[in-house]
């Protein structure tokens, strides 16, 4: 490790990985240190059994050629790298209720989508296109999901104020038809009273437009991000916990402090952990009060409660779609909000794949919400890979509990899974907060509410001159989201319209080779 960098990155998650590749190639030295035994915050993965499991990547939209992700992922030159699967194309998501015996679903493609949904309600036709419609349009208001120059979208108030299930209930009046569209707000934690109609659109459009599993897991991204860095002269380490920055007079950080003492100079610092954590690094006096107490008192989204299933061989079919399951149509929106008795509420459902798989799966994960505060009995232990300690008996048993209740709702789906089952392993929110970082274990960053749209807006730039801030909690989460969110970020340097076109020329240069190819041939 260097003394100085022109630019230091506080976390190895999607966003300072990529934010450190885009610097990187301009020809700055960059370093990004992460606390944790693996790199990767929501790209993490983890082994039993010699079964790869991913901890935050299900699966990935946007990324057939041509599509948003997938240019980004270009510019950075890292799609040919990745091993991907495509998902069902007539059904990648399938939506199911209990005392409901049909799988409905969402398929690839908007043309395709919508002549799934109408055969199953045939009467409907024009509240799916106009739903359709409204998802592109919206979508369409962001410039950088689409890699347009334009205004940024905390600028156009009016897409705060439209909510999700207020919009989807106007254009129908058929009930399970709204819980179906509404049906994968697992992806964001749908709200009914809070939740802007911008987050469902910009969580499911990418999927519609194409959705992918990564083969052997997730873990693949922040490899071949950290691959590409180093091509560029780029540095990572892991084991360095950032504890905290120093100043100089002029309130400019000088240098990021380990919790093994190390002193790493630069003249940028990039935060891509928590917000919430980012304001304990700096220590008082250094940001204006308001922003403080707003910054802290952010509402955090839930957390979840995961069952990841090692199955027996050749026991239970592979399924290249996920599963999204509801007990009552009516309860998809308020499902978080549940009690002790009626959890859970809801599920997903995905299967891993790994190369050179036959028909058989070999592992599913189940992912359910999971309030913090159920264990708060807890949240003063730590354990990670690279810290390891027993939380002890009580929590072991807390989740072996959560596990057989999950398990019986799954059985109701699949009744012979219990005989599938080689092992079963758990997370709950404080594996998330302890190996993600994030506040209270949140799956996904803080809450976007209708009612009060701009107090969770959190801008890259910080009265810190030296600082800015990357990574989930800014814009959106999720893969595409954070990617904008570090090309937001990196803007703030290189800027925004020079950045764009690097980003444009990248496609446009390879479109521009395969055509020559095409008239060798």
């Amino acid at each position: 490790m260097k003394e100085t960098y022109d630019v230091v990155i506080i976390g190895s998650g999607l966003g300072g990985l990529v934010s450190a590749n885009i610097l990187a190639r301009e020809g700055y030295s960059v370093c990004v240190l992460e606390k944790n035994n693996q790199y990767g915050g929501n790209l993490q993965t983890f082994v039993r059994e010699k079964t790869i499991f991913d901890t935050g990547v299900h699966y990935i939209g946007g990324l057939s050629e041509g599509q948003n992700l997938y240019q980004y992922f270009k510019y950075l030159d890292i799609i040919d790298d990745l091993s991907l699967k495509k998902l069902d194309e007539d059904g990648f998501d399938v939506i199911t209720f209990d005392g409901d015996t049909t799988n409905y679903k969402h398929a690839q493609g908007y043309e395709n989508f919508i002549k799934t949904l109408v055969a199953q309600f045939p009467e409907e036709e024009l509240a799916i296109k106009t739903y359709c419609k409204k998802l592109v349009d919206t979508c369409n208001q962001f410039p950088l999901y689409y890699l347009k120059k334009g205004a940024p979208y905390y600028e156009k108030t009016e897409l705060f104020e439209l909510s999700a299930k207020e919009y989807i209930d106007h254009i129908t009046t058929n009930k399970k038809l709204r819980a179906v569209l509404s049906g994968t707000n697992l992806l964001y934690a749908g709200d009914a009273n809070i939740t802007p109609f911008y987050v469902h659109a910009l969580s499911v459009n990418s999927y519609i437009e194409s959705a992918y599993r990564c083969v052997n897991g997730g873990s693949q991204i922040s490899k071949v991000l950290i691959k590409k860095l180093k091509q560029f002269g780029g540095e990572t380490y892991k084991h360095n916990e950032v504890i905290r920055f120093d100043f100089d007079d002029e309130k400019k950080i000088t240098a990021a402090i380990t919790k093994n003492g190390t002193k790493i100079k630069a003249a940028t610092f990039i935060s891509n952990i928590d917000p919430k954590q980012t304001l304990k690094l700096v220590g008082d006096g250094k940001f204006r009060k308001p922003y403080v107490s707003r910054i802290q008192n952010i509402k955090s989204i839930i957390s979840t409660f995961s069952l990841y299933i090692v199955l027996k061989p050749e026991s239970f079919l592979y399924q290249n779609k996920n599963f999204y399951h509801f007990k009552d149509k009516n309860t998809v929106w308020t499902a978080q909000n549940y009690s002790q008795e009626s959890w859970p509420e809801t599920y997903m459902i995905s299967m891993g794949i790994k190369k050179n798989m036959d028909q058989w799966g070999e592992s599913m994960t189940i992912m359910t919400y999971m309030n913090y505060d159920e264990v708060i009995p807890w949240e003063n232990t730590h354990n990670t890979v690279a810290n390891k300690n027993y939380r002890g008996l009580n929590y072991e048993e807390f989740k072996a509990d959560k596990a057989e209740i999950l398990l019986k709702e799954i059985e109701k789906k699949f009744p012979n899974i219990r005989e599938c089952i080689q092992s079963i392993h758990t997370s709950t929110p404080l594996s998330y907060r302890d190996y993600i970082g994030n506040h209270r274990g949140s799956a996904y960053g803080y809450v976007k509410d209708i009612n009060n749209p701009l107090t969770s807006f959190v801008s890259p730039k910080t009265k810190i001159k030296n600082l800015l801030l990357t990574g989930q909690s800014l814009n959106m989460h999720g893969i595409l989201g954070v990617t904008i969110s570090a090309v937001t970020t990196c803007s703030e340097i290189i800027g925004k319209d020079y950045l764009l076109q690097k980003i444009v020329a990248a496609n446009k240069k390879e479109k521009s080779y395969e055509r020559s190819l095409d008239e060798k041939n």
